[in-house]
């Protein structure tokens, strides 16, 4: 009997090729009817045997193409139209935009191996053509201007498809059919090579050739990639690196490194399982690896970090650039420092052309700049799995959707944090938020900041009806959110941070959150930054702290660690040990030192700061050129120590108060983790000689397993069963591990995360789950 249905296909389904997946399915199953985008996701009308339609519903779920996310398949009987079935009765219609948008969008995805093959087939019209993709790779976020995907609706609308390309976009057993970025030699984009004037040099193949030449000649070149502009250069040329940092104004910043394949990754890094099936994969990451012994980058590239970040080509340009090199390239953001990268063609030769020999560009625009996004591979123990931490999450993860825990009842538009910002938006049961746009303390930054609201709300098509924002007044995202018409949701920002975790986890239980970053505005105004919180996406309460000490200076203390060294040695020896490290290290000190203990001078629990003090200390770091260096130096000196090696220092863990009476179940007073005892072993231990990398790895035991045992102890006072570790100090893996492995084995679950960044790149995401859950409960 001849049954038809409508299949309302919702997910990440246009610009993946679904539709010719839908088109070759049903003409397989002997089905009639059309399919087509519309503003939701995808739509099918069949009509055939019900047994074939319920197989073509079974076979949309569950056998989508390989860029494809399908969340739901959903069947509407309809009136047979009487059409029967065959080859003929299926067709791929026009678009539909009949509603808001409410369809997930694509990212961007690296060059599939046909392509590949393609690009270094000497017989093939498409040999060495530096925009080769097909319907499972190449751009698609970074050129969509709306929703529904077509070409129309993409920055390749300026390109008409040649006679060739046209019969391949049409031909339902090609594998470029229907896929709208489809171009060749003859009618697509193709290379110019720019003087830093933007005059052009070179085209085409000639533009590649002289690019090769120059590379290997040292000189600095501009690369357009997908989502904006790379600054790259011989990464084994100790010369070309540092006239790169001298141009770029980056003193110790590392860069990123990408090489042709994971064979020459393996050259110059010890990769993980999990790290290298990031760096392989379509979303092509910049991977951070421990370097390998003998690698023959500059050591300019990182300087001091026995780390690398790593990525593979990811379009048919770089592809063509790594081969003909045959050297691995820096491949840096391309913009001056805490600037966003340059993605418009005038832009670069502004802003780039300063700082290089010559611009390898290309005709094709990028609609939305996103940088690369970065994940670093995390140590686990034995026996166990290894993965990958989000750091950065931008080009090939965003905008891909997040499941919200708790649905959001109205349209949400949540406006991030100051460093590191990225926006969100959510309605429904997702959230989506915006690749990586930077510190909003830059104009260019803030200017990209309005941008990504205005293209999100637009993709997304949501109207806000709520602002989330953070609760510092002074922040620019949280002005920016109280100038709206909107009712606003104010989010303390470390709840923000554990309620961001749980998304990543899919909880929407209480926890016991460690929040650990360089600081947050706090619910009494102060600044905190080392917090233990017992958290939902509904609220929180804060049950304990760090202790506090001043930050002289405010952020003058964050540029300058030795400021923070003072002050905890002081916390630690008293006035004297305070006087003797702050004469060995600034002629300042005597006024930092009466600032510090002025009242106006702010107090803050940070953790960030107390990492960044032990550095100071330790000699690691006494001044910083970027956010968290300190840290990450001192981390890196602790790595080299093996973990069955380390000491343990140990810090004395206050018990935690008995419940209130009443059954409230709170505790009336935060407990105060105070770490001046383990910064006082610290200075003994250095002053009787024992080497840094020893006790910085003491450290980090100490401070870790203080935290896991007062972590656990208000978890057990309030039956709470899980510790989610969360905010920037948590990208420091050594730290990670152990709060994470003894935890564990206190018997509780731990939340680490992974798809969502532990630092204020994931703040937005954490809003608007606060938002949403909020939203809800008021009804």
């Amino acid at each position: 009997m001849t049954e038809r249905r409508r299949l309302r296909v919702r997910g990440t389904v246009q610009g993946v090729g679904f539709r010719p997946f839908v088109y070759r399915t049903a003409v397989e199953l002997g089905l009639a009817g059309s399919v087509w985008n519309d503003s939701e996701g995808v739509l099918v009308d069949a009509e055939g045997p019900a047994d074939r339609l319920d197989e073509l519903a079974r076979r949309l779920g569950e056998d989508a193409p390989p860029l494809a996310a399908v969340w739901s398949v959903e069947a509407t009987p309809l009136a047979p139209a009487g059409k029967g079935g065959g080859t003929a009765g299926f067709a791929i219609v026009d678009s539909r935009a009949d509603a808001a948008p409410a369809v997930a969008v694509s990212v961007d995805a690296a060059t599939c191996t046909d392509c590949l093959a393609e690009l270094h087939d000497p017989d093939d019209r498409r040999f060495g053509y530096p925009f080769v993709n097909c319907t499972n790779c190449g751009p698609r976020y970074t050129i969509i201007r709306s929703i529904p995907y077509d070409r129309a609706a993409t920055t390749m609308a300026g390109f008409a498809m040649c006679a060739a390309c046209r019969a391949e976009y049409e031909d339902p057993a090609d594998r470029r059919f229907h896929a709208e970025p489809n171009a060749c030699p003859a009618c697509g984009p193709h290379l110019r090579y720019l003087t830093p004037d933007g005059s052009v040099r070179a085209e085409r193949a000639d533009a590649l050739e002289q690019a090769v030449a120059d590379l290997l000649a040292g000189r600095i070149l501009g690369v357009k990639g997908l989502g904006g502009w790379h600054l790259a250069v011989d990464a084994t040329d100790t010369a070309a690196v540092a006239e790169l940092r001298r141009r770029k104004a980056r003193d110790d910043k590392p860069f990123a490194v990408m090489v042709p394949d994971l064979a020459a990754a393996a050259r110059l890094c010890r990769l993980s399982a999990a790290a290298e099936e990031a760096l392989a994969s379509p979303r092509r990451p910049i991977v951070l690896a421990p370097r390998a012994t003998g690698s023959p980058v500059a050591a300019g590239v990182a300087p001091g970090l026995p780390e690398l970040g790593l990525l593979l080509p990811y379009t048919p340009l770089h592809d063509l650039l790594l081969c003909r090199v045959g050297r691995p390239l820096v491949m840096t953001s391309g913009n001056r420092s805490d600037e966003p990268i340059a993605h418009e063609d005038a832009d670069a030769v502004d802003r780039l052309g300063p700082m290089v020999d010559a611009l390898l560009g290309h005709d094709r625009p990028i609609h939305i700049r996103c940088d690369d996004s970065v994940v670093r591979s995390l140590p686990r123990g034995p026996g166990r799995k290894s993965t990958v931490q989000m750091v950065r999450r931008s080009r090939g993860y965003a905008p891909e959707p997040l499941a919200l825990p708790v649905p959001a009842t109205r349209q949400i538009l949540a406006v991030g944090a100051e460093l590191k910002n990225s926006v969100a938006v959510a309605k429904g049961a997702g959230v989506v938020a915006s690749h990586h746009i930077g510190d909003l303390e830059h104009l260019p930054a803030y200017r990209s900041f309005l941008q990504a609201v205005d293209h999100l709300c637009h993709l997304a098509g949501v109207v806000p009806e709520v602002v989330a924002h953070d609760l510092h007044p002074e922040y620019l995202s949280t002005k920016f959110a109280l100038d709206l018409d909107l009712p606003a949701v104010g989010v303390q920002h470390h709840h923000a941070h554990i309620a961001s975790c749980l998304v990543d986890h899919g909880r929407d239980q209480r926890v016991l959150g460690v929040a650990f970053d360089g600081t947050g505005f706090g619910c009494d105004k102060s600044l905190w930054g080392g917090e233990f919180l017992v958290a939902g996406l509904d609220g929180f309460e804060r049950v304990g702290h760090l202790a506090p000490v001043p930050l002289p200076g405010g952020a003058a203390a964050i540029r300058e660690p030795w400021r923070m060294g003072m002050v905890w040695a002081g916390a630690a020896g008293g006035r004297a040990e305070a006087e003797r490290f702050g004469a060995a290290s600034d002629d300042r000190w005597e006024a930092v030192l009466a600032l510090a203990g002025a009242d106006r001078t702010p107090r803050t629990t940070s953790a960030g700061r107390l990492f960044d003090a032990v550095a100071a200390l330790l000699g690691i770091r006494s001044r910083v050129t970027y956010e968290g260096q300190a840290a990450i130096e001192l981390e890196a000196l602790a790595s080299s120590v093996p973990p069955g090696e380390a000491p343990h220092y140990m810090l004395q863990v206050p018990e935690p108060a008995a419940p209130a009476p009443g059954g409230g179940g709170g505790v009336p007073v935060p407990i105060v983790l105070d770490p001046a005892p383990l910064v006082a072993r610290i200075l003994a231990e250095r002053d009787r000689g024992t080497p840094v990398a020893v006790v910085a790895a003491g450290f980090h035991n100490g401070l870790g397993l203080a935290v896991a045992d007062l972590a656990c102890r208000l978890a057990s006072a309030r039956g709470l069963g899980t510790v989610a570790l969360s905010g920037g100090v948590f990208q420091n893996a050594r730290l990670t591990a152990v709060v994470a492995a003894a935890v564990e084995e206190a018997g509780l679950e731990v939340l680490v995360h992974r798809r969502v960044p532990p630092n204020d790149g994931g703040i937005s995401i954490g809003q608007a789950a606060v938002a949403a859950a909020t939203s809800a409960a008021t009804g």
